[in-house]
């Protein structure tokens, strides 16, 4: 005979099964005569190891704006005016949903060059560089619209 799962047992399993996670995350986009600013996730990390584009995770009240002051200021030490929206996604990892904005950024005028405070490494590279770093597969489309925008490494 099949028993039926009632009440807490119910609610135990199923949200047992209900575990993937959802984050918003806001990335920047600096360049600096022809040059675009990446950074290494940590070895420890979701992802360690690949390069990515310097950001965050959104804090509740945040906007993507703020949050990408904020993120690059406590991970790179730099203060960098937002601007334009250039992309945005939302990516499906087995572990969790990333839903990606990246911005246009300039650093502010007297702002530090940045260090690697929050990531594991830091590089200034060219268009034709982005083939020698392995990013993550959220970042695939924006990839190819780098690859194809030659305005924006001017």
């Amino acid at each position: 005979m099949k028993r039926r799962e009632t009440g807490a047992l119910a609610s135990a399993h199923h949200s047992s099964l209900i575990t993937h996670t959802s984050i918003e995350v806001a990335a920047g986009l600096v360049f600096r005569t022809g040059k675009l600013l990446i950074t290494q996730r940590r070895p420890q990390d979701h992802l360690g190891g690949l390069w990515e584009f310097p950001g965050g995770k959104r804090e509740p009240g945040e906007t993507f704006g703020q949050c990408l002051r904020r993120e690059l200021r406590e991970e790179l030490g730099v203060e960098a005016i937002v601007g334009e929206l250039i992309e945005e996604l939302t990516h499906v990892y087995p572990e969790k949903t990333v839903h990606l904005q990246f911005f246009l950024c300039t650093l502010a005028a007297g702002s530090p060059e940045p260090q690697p405070h929050g990531c594991h490494a830091l590089a200034w590279i060219t268009r034709d560089e982005l083939e020698r770093h392995a990013f993550p597969a959220a970042d695939a489309r924006l990839l190819q619209r780098l690859r194809d925008h030659a305005g924006w490494w001017r």
